[in-house]
């Protein structure tokens, strides 16, 4: 019994070994750091894992890519082909050229407008932690107004260079090349007349009427820089932009009209200029003739400003790097921003990219849905098609008034070559089907652009 009772001692002894162990254990520990590095390493290498697996993804059998091929990629015709702007190879050299021979590239583009005084630097651009500086053609002038008028009056005159066409069907107008410059003239001369002048902001609240277009050139005709702001918002909205881009001039009508009905424009911008205390006159364009409140000592008609005006107004000779907009985002994500930008460069890129990406051809009609109170209305409705000497269409309607084939009218009337819209409105138009399309031929198209969000590939096979 005395022995068995020492048994279990030694057991302890034994049991005392895996401390031991323990400290063993913790030289292993040591080790799995090591490991834990070595883990790091593995996660690295199942992000080159990913990357095969995409690699394997772009392997795609070659039935597969034939189908692809039928499905998603149409061939263009032989007769566009030849008429286009550059083949396939002129692109990539120009591409290329744009690349390795930058300042060369931009020198040349930059005489598709007309200076002033021509410009001999190119481009001025510092990118830093501390300092963006961002400048083209910054010793040259020019007028951006008269690039989109003057320098087209000697051969294209006569020419349309807006076509108008109202909410309702029976609303439209063409506005040749000659009767915008007296149009514009009149305007700048009315707005010198209230003391406005090079460096002024002033603020334009209209809807898609001519003299939206007519106000905002004639802006730049004098050197004010226009802010113009999309005639849905609110007075808030207004007054905001207002204030922090400290304008003293606003532009607006008795009422806007959209989708058969009417938007109560001075309604809402008198509001707005209740807290705008530095706003000095409130120019009036009579759109429906409905009443509306008055404010004698500010208010004034827009027939009034130009009735006893001249139809002639030198344009103002503005550097590149002078401002020609502001132009606000919408809000969306925080407190509308002002984007200001400049004249030179941005005319050149505008009347640039019009004309390779929609590969323009003089005679063609060209159409953008856009809103002006957009970027893409300032670029591609006004400045780079009118630089141009282009055709362009200002729809002041909604596609679905007064019925859902209204934009398919439209092109056929006006025998539209270009036609530049959103993926927001193609689906909402598909949501209709077919049949108002099929009541039209459109047989005038040639090209079809979207912008302002991705397409996905069902809007884009149905457009």
């Amino acid at each position: 019994m005395k022995k068995n009772k020492k048994k279990p001692k030694a057991r302890k002894k034994v049991s005392r070994k895996p401390k031991a162990r323990k400290k063993v254990s913790r030289k292993a520990k040591t080790r799995k750091k090591v490991s834990r590095k070595a883990k790091t390493r593995k996660k690295v290498s199942r992000k080159a894992k990913t990357r095969k697996k995409v690699s394997r993804k772009a392997k795609i059998p070659k039935k597969n890519i034939n189908n692809a091929e039928k499905e998603l990629i149409f061939k263009t015709r032989p007769e566009w082909v030849n008429n286009a702007l550059a083949s396939k190879s002129q692109y990539q050299k120009k591409y290329t050229d744009s690349i390795k021979n930058n300042n060369e590239f931009w020198k040349k583009e930059g005489k598709r407008i007309s200076w002033i005084k021509p410009y001999k630097k190119i481009k001025n651009v510092k990118y830093s932690k501390t300092d963006v500086k961002i400048k083209w053609y910054e010793d040259g002038t020019l007028n951006a107004s008269s690039n989109c008028i003057d320098r087209h009056l000697k051969d294209k005159k006569d020419k349309t260079a807006i076509i108008w066409v109202g909410d309702d069907p029976k609303d439209t107008r063409k506005i040749s090349y000659q009767q915008l410059h007296n149009e514009v003239s009149k305007a700048a001369n009315g707005l010198k007349s209230l003391g406005i002048k090079k460096g002024d902001r002033v603020t334009i609240y209209l809807t898609m009427i001519p003299e939206l277009a007519i106000t905002m050139l004639a802006c730049a005709r004098i050197g004010a820089i226009h802010s113009i702001i999309f005639g849905g918002f609110s007075a808030d909205s207004i007054s905001g932009r207002i204030n922090d881009c400290e304008s003293e001039f606003i532009i607006t009508a008795d009422e806007g009209v959209r989708g058969g009905k009417t938007i109560p424009l001075k309604e809402i911008t008198d509001e707005a200029l209740l807290k705008c205390p530095n706003v000095k006159k409130c120019i009036v364009v009579k759109r429906t003739g409905n009443s509306i409140n008055w404010v004698n000592e500010r208010d004034i008609w827009y027939d009034d400003l130009i009735k006893n005006v001249s139809n002639q107004c030198d344009p103002e000779e503005m550097n590149a790097e002078d401002p020609l907009f502001i132009l606000y985002t919408s809000g969306s994500t925080g407190k509308p921003k002002g984007v200001l930008h400049t004249t030179g460069g941005y005319m050149v890129y505008a009347s640039m990219t019009h004309q390779y990406i929609f590969n323009y051809k003089p005679k063609d009609i060209y159409w953008c849905t856009a809103d002006i109170g957009w970027v893409t209305g300032h670029s591609y409705i006004i400045y780079g098609p009118l630089a141009n000497g282009a055709t362009t269409i200002m729809f002041e309607g909604i596609p679905t008034y007064p019925d859902n084939s209204r934009w398919w009218q439209i092109i056929d009337k006006y025998k539209v070559n270009i036609f530049y819209t959103a993926p927001t409105a193609i689906r909402a138009l598909m949501r209709d089907g077919d049949e108002p399309v099929k009541k039209t031929s459109r047989k005038s198209l040639k090209l079809l652009g979207t912008v302002g969000e991705p397409i996905n590939p069902e809007a884009w096979m149905w457009y």
